[in-house]
């Protein structure tokens, strides 16, 4: 079924802040839509009240027709306790809801309840719509394309994170909804799944709206972009890719400042002439009344014509500043501007890894032999569930080896962003969650350096394990600024980044002294950032690339 989705005047926020107002939109079949803008601008809301989870404060969404069916698939895939991948394919694709509804709609009718005939043949058609009639047959084909090699009838919380983002990669594919809204689909993706995702998009009838933080994939996949500006406090709509956005939004800017400089540089002019022209009538006026002698008519009226005549000029130059259309100042952006704090250089070798062997399950990792030394920053890739963490976890001493020897150098300090954010996933407070870490540090001082990273009065309080995945993110980056580091260790450190904070992440990693070792799928990431050697695991093997 076609469907669009017709948004008109909209307005929604979080607790007391605004965050979009008088937002119009319409996505259309065939419209692949980017939405984009920084941590906290509101893009999981939108498509939150584009789904129907969340009642806008301001103006309605329509989907037309009303009967079809939108697809929202957030950020993170859920993974329910006792909830197999099956049943987890089933939830993510609307194939169970549907089952239910028809499950219910064919008991009423065998009840003979009015009007079941009508709400059978309902039920029935969206539950083929969606795909549930042969769901397990393509399940069964798609996970096996995926190399997912696992039963379908595992439980989702036994998976790896590489099986767990092909799961929900799968999830996506079998998909067959009318509208398509997703948040972050390209998280913790290797690059055959990003490649597949391309083509699953990009091929799509159905209306999209997608949020993303890859450039690429953006590139090589929306035909528009809506920018929710959160400094502007307004929405932006750009025609064109993602490379048009780019460059119109950039334009766009020059000229905002353009035009503001212009209106501020006749404003000041006009404020100065008046105040030239008030200060020559009241010179004129004490002069008058100073020199002028009573017998003296003629100059005390030449004097006294001289200042209502300063005072008319003063009040064309008043009426002029009134006439003068005001141009609202840009807002300056916030920018992250951070840094990666180093620590004294440790010895010439960092890590060594000899003929080391770790098994974990059906999973094996190696024989490796690796050695890292100072200052080699080092690219590691490689397919979802190939071993790129557990390579990690063995050079960080995290884990045992089960055969041959690991070892750190003299001097390491390690500093550490890890897939899963693990150092902000407690209940205490955010501050005091960080202070654990640098003990040290005074709380004023953390708090000023959250603030810089975007973590404001409001998050502090907090408990971490309630921050959002960017936030968790922001916080692990800050910790890098706050503790002097000679080993970075950055595994899939875009995920859940806006694009200004992976700029400025690169920007950082420009200026590291230290060691570095990078795992990530980020296709721009590994062009901007400079490597010294790359790597390459697959199926437990670590190949040097040339």
């Amino acid at each position: 079924m076609s469907a669009t989705i017709v948004v008109k005047g909209l307005a929604a926020g979080y607790g007391e802040r605004a965050l979009f107002e008088g937002l119009d939109l319409v996505v259309a079949p065939g419209d692949v839509i980017g939405l984009v803008g920084p941590n906290g601008a509101g893009k999981s809301t939108f498509l939150k009240v584009l789904a129907g989870l969340l009642e806008p404060e301001e103006g309605d969404v329509r989907v037309d027709p009303g009967g079809a069916v939108v697809g929202y698939l957030p950020q993170e895939p859920e993974r329910r306790p006792g909830e197999t991948v099956r049943e987890f394919l089933g939830r993510r694709t609307g194939v169970a809801e549907a089952q239910r509804a028809f499950d219910l709609a064919a008991e009423r009718l065998g009840e003979g309840a009015p009007g079941a005939d009508e709400e059978y043949s309902a039920a029935l058609e969206r539950w083929l719509a969606l795909g549930g009639a042969d769901l397990d047959e393509r399940a069964e084909e798609v996970a096996a394309d995926l190399g997912l090699r696992i039963g379908l009838d595992q439980e989702m919380t036994s998976l790896s994170g590489g099986q767990a983002a092909r799961a929900g990669l799968a999830s996506l594919l079998l998909s067959r909804y009318d509208v398509f809204l997703l948040d972050e689909p390209t998280n913790d993706l290797d690059l055959d799944g990003l490649e597949r995702l391309e083509r699953f998009v990009t091929g799509l009838r159905a209306a999209t709206v997608l949020v993303s933080h890859d450039r690429e994939f953006l590139a090589r996949t929306v035909n528009r972009i809506v920018e929710l500006d959160l400094p502007q406090r307004q929405v932006n709509v750009y025609g064109g890719g993602y490379e048009a956005y780019l460059a119109e939004r950039e334009i766009a800017r020059q000229h905002a400042r353009a035009e503001y400089e212009e209106y501020a540089g006749k404003l000041d002019s006009l404020k100065e002439r008046g105040r030239m022209q008030r200060a020559w009538m009241d010179k004129g006026v004490r002069n008058a009344r100073r020199k002028a002698s009573d017998n003296d008519k003629h100059v005390k009226s030449f004097r006294g014509e001289t200042s209502e005549k300063q005072a008319a000029k003063a009040r064309q130059t008043e009426r002029a500043i009134e006439r003068l259309e005001e141009v609202a100042e840009p807002r300056k952006e916030w920018e992250l501007r951070m840094e990666i704090a180093a620590a004294p250089r440790s010895g010439a070798v960092t890590a060594s890894l000899r003929q080391v062997v770790v098994r974990l399950g059906d999973f094996t990792l190696g024989p490796v032999n690796l050695e890292v030394g100072w200052a080699e920053k080092i690219a590691i890739t490689g397919p979802n569930g190939a071993g790129k963490s557990t390579l990690l976890a063995a050079l960080l001493g995290r884990i045992e080896p089960d055969e041959g020897a690991a070892a750190r150098g003299p001097g390491v300090v390690v500093g550490e962003v890890d897939q899963a954010r693990r150092l902000f996933e407690s209940d205490e407070p955010l501050l005091e969650a960080f202070r654990r870490h640098v003990p040290d540090m005074a709380p004023a001082d953390v708090r000023t350096l959250l603030a810089k990273f975007g973590l404001r009065a409001a998050h502090v309080p907090r408990p971490a394990a309630t921050l959002s995945p960017g936030e968790r993110t922001r916080a692990a980056l800050a910790l890098l600024q706050a503790r002097g580091v000679n080993l970075l260790v950055l595994d899939e450190p875009t995920n859940h980044l806006d694009l200004p904070a992976i700029e400025q992440l690169e920007s950082a990693l420009a200026e590291y002294p230290g060691t570095l070792l990078l795992v990530t799928h980020d296709r721009r990431m590994l062009e901007a950032v400079h490597t010294t050697r790359r790597l390459r695991v697959e199926h437990g093997r670590v190949t040097e690339l040339g």
